[in-house]
């Protein structure tokens, strides 16, 4: 069953949404990923979050080296692929020898995507690197006991926030990951009412701010911390 998809604005098209494969340059490679938005509706299409999300981390040279991650709604993979690729501190020839400096990965979403985004991780990660990235099930407010609490230094996320019915599972799941270190960086576009809404929530809860916005293509991110912390990752 095709999950639920939604209306995009800025631009998209039935053509890119339903084009059986899209092409990114990231981390010094290229990103070749193939979509199903028949099959899996909004997790089988880059949406323009991620790739903003992805330019982000990169250009703003944020050392992900040894660092926990983990991706919430991954989709096609391509944020958890280059958070694998900007994680590698050594040059390709030494990265196996160098592997404890490589940021780990976990890539998460529903069951019903998980194949697909295995094939998309698998074939655009060279070997040496694919045992940094682990794809894994996680729907948001269930078996949550599968990940350790507060494991992770970074959460991420690109265009998770859109069914107003899972704002409580979303908010419960960041908790559950969140130790008073973790930055959470969310990636999205305001539409509606309720992602404001959303953001409402997310303040009651953590210490949230906008480090960027992308005008050309109308995407927000947040950072969020536990308390009032405003440290820099």
């Amino acid at each position: 069953m095709a999950l639920v998809p939604y209306e995009e604005g800025g631009g998209w098209t039935a053509r890119q949404l339903h084009s059986p494969s899209a092409t990114f340059h990231f981390a010094s490679r290229t990103i070749r990923l193939q979509q199903d938005w028949r099959r899996l509706g909004v997790a089988a299409v880059v949406w323009d979050a991620a790739v903003v999300l992805c330019a982000y981390l990169e250009t703003e040279g944020i050392d992900l080296r040894d660092r926990s991650v983990i991706e919430l709604g991954a989709g096609t993979g391509l944020l958890g692929i280059v958070v694998t690729l900007l994680g590698t501190k050594e040059p390709a020839r030494v990265r196996a020898l160098y592997s404890t400096c490589c940021a780990r990965v976990t890539i998460t979403d529903r069951a019903a995507a998980l194949e697909f985004l295995e094939s998309n991780v698998q074939a655009n990660l060279p070997p040496e690197l694919r045992p940094r990235a682990v794809v894994k099930e996680l729907t948001w407010g269930k078996d949550l006991d599968n990940f350790t609490p507060g494991a992770f230094d970074l959460i991420l996320g690109a265009d998770i926030v859109y069914l107003e019915e899972t704002f409580a599972e979303l908010l419960q799941t960041l908790e559950h990951l969140c130790s008073e270190r973790t930055v959470i960086l969310l990636s999205c576009r305001i539409r509606y009412e309720r992602d404001l809404k959303f953001l409402k929530m997310l303040r009651e809860r953590f210490s949230v701010s906008e480090v960027h916005y992308d005008s050309s293509k109308d995407v927000h991110i947040y950072k969020a911390q536990r308390g009032s912390r405003k440290d820099d990752f």
